[in-house]
C-alpha cells in the first residue's frame, strides 16, 4: 500500500520588517498609511483665547509648552518616526510609549505616569465606498495639554473642533482632562454609526435570505461581515476597560467634576458594547440561515423530484406490462385496447396529481 499524502496549509507570508524582535523602545512603525510629511494641527485655547496652527514643523509645537492655555497638538503621520521621536523626546515621553505611538497593532489601553496619562484607541468608521476603517490613535493628556496622534488625514473630531473655534459647549471653559473626556466622546459616538451601518447591512443580508434572493456571493459578504465584527469587537471591549480605569483613577490630571462625564461616556461605551455582541450573534446565525436556506431550496427539488417519479412509477408499470412479448395475453387484440390503456393512464395521472394537492404535497 502507498502512503497516504499529508495536506499542508499553506500559510500567508509575513513581513519580517514588522515582526523583527526588536529592541524594546525601539520607535519603528507598522502601519500600511505612509505619508511624505509630519502634519500638525495645534489649537492653543481658553475662555477668552482661541489660536489654529497648521504646520509640518514639528518645532512649531514646542513654543506651546508654556501656554498657560489648554492646547491641543494633533500629528497626522507615523511613518516619518524620526519627527515622533523628536516631539516625543522634546516632552519627556518615555521610549515605551513613543513604541506604541507608532505600533498600530497595539491593543488599547492607559498607562499612568506622574506627569501624564498615555491613551491608546481605535478609530473606527466606513468610507463612503462602503469599506472599514481601523485607525490607530494614540493620546497624551498633560496638565494643560492633550497630544493626540492619527495614522493619517480626517478623523471624526470636526464637531469638537467647530465648539472649540465657536466657543460651543462646555469645553472652552474647561481644562485639558475635560478635552480628553471630548475626544474620546466622539470616539465612542462615532461606534454607534458604526453600528448604525453594521446594522443595515445585517438587515439587507437577511431580506434577502427571507424574500429568497440569494445572490452567489452573499457567502463572501457574510465572511466579510464577520471579520468587521471582530475588529469592532477588538476596538470597542478593551476602550470598555481604558474608560473604567479612567472613571476608576485617583491621577491629580483629572478633576472630580469631569469624572461624572467620564461615568457617563463608561454607560455609553457599555451600551456599544453590548450592540457588538448581539450583532456578532446575529452575524452568527446568518450563516446558519443561509445553509438552511439552501436545505430547504434541495428539500423542494427532492420533493418535486420524488413526486414526479411517484406519478410516471404506476405508468410505467403499466406500459411495461402491455409492451411485454407474449403471444397469449388479455386485452391485447382488443380493438381499442391502445385508447384504453392512454385513458387509463391519463386518468392514473390526474388522479395522483389530485391526491397530492389533497395532502398538500404540491
Amino acid at each position: 500500500m502507498t502512503a497516504r499524502k499529508k495536506r499542508r496549509i499553506k500559510l500567508p507570508k509575513v513581513n519580517p520588517q514588522k515582526n523583527r524582535n526588536e529592541v524594546p523602545g525601539q520607535v519603528t512603525y507598522t502601519g500600511k498609511k505612509a505619508s511624505t510629511v509630519t502634519k500638525l494641527e495645534i489649537i492653543d485655547y481658553s475662555k477668552d483665547h482661541y489660536k489654529r496652527i497648521d504646520t509640518e514643523n514639528i518645532e512649531d509645537a514646542f513654543e506651546f509648552e508654556t501656554s498657560e492655555h489648554v492646547t491641543w497638538i494633533n500629528v497626522n503621520g507615523l511613518n516619518n518616526t524620526k519627527e515622533i521621536e523628536r516631539l516625543g523626546d522634546y516632552y519627556s515621553l518615555h521610549p515605551l510609549i513613543q513604541e506604541d505611538i507608532v505600533t498600530t497593532n497595539q491593543r488599547p489601553k492607559m498607562d499612568e505616569y506622574e506627569d501624564y496619562l498615555f491613551i491608546v484607541f481605535k478609530m473606527l468608521h466606513y468610507t463612503d465606498d462602503g469599506d472599514f476603517v481601523n485607525e490607530h490613535v494614540s493620546l497624551v493628556v498633560g496638565h494643560n495639554y492633550v497630544t493626540t496622534f492619527q495614522e493619517a488625514d480626517g478623523d471624526v473630531f470636526d464637531g469638537l473642533r467647530d465648539r472649540i473655534e465657536n466657543a460651543k459647549g462646555r469645553v472652552r471653559n474647561k481644562g485639558a482632562d475635560y478635552l480628553m473626556f471630548a475626544l474620546l466622546d466622539a470616539v465612542v459616538d462615532n461606534y454607534f454609526s458604526v453600528i448604525e451601518t453594521l446594522s443595515a447591512k445585517i438587515e439587507l443580508i437577511e431580506d434577502q435570505l427571507f424574500e429568497d434572493k440569494v445572490e452567489e456571493d452573499i457567502t463572501q459578504d457574510i465572511q466579510v461581515l464577520k471579520k468587521e465584527i471582530l475588529r469592532i469587537r477588538r476596538a470597542v471591549v478593551p476602550l470598555r476597560e481604558v474608560i473604567n480605569r479612567l472613571e476608576k483613577t485617583d491621577t491629580a490630571l483629572i478633576e472630580e467634576r469631569t469624572q461624572n462625564y467620564i461615568r457617563d461616556l463608561y454607560d455609553h461605551i457599555i451600551q456599544v458594547s453590548e450592540s457588538v455582541d448581539i450583532y456578532r450573534e446575529m452575524i452568527w446565525g446568518l450563516m446558519d440561515m443561509y445553509m438552511t436556506t439552501i436545505s430547504n431550496k434541495m428539500n423542494e427539488v427532492m420533493k418535486v423530484l420524488t413526486i414526479m417519479a411517484s406519478i410516471f412509477i404506476p405508468l410505467t408499470f403499466m406500459a411495461g406490462i402491455y409492451g411485454m412479448n407474449f403471444e397469449h395475453m388479455p386485452e391485447l387484440h382488443l380493438r381499442y385496447g391502445y385508447y384504453y390503456l392512454w385513458a387509463a393512464m391519463i386518468l392514473v395521472f390526474f388522479g395522483l396529481l389530485w391526491y397530492f394537492k389533497r395532502k398538500k404535497w404540491l
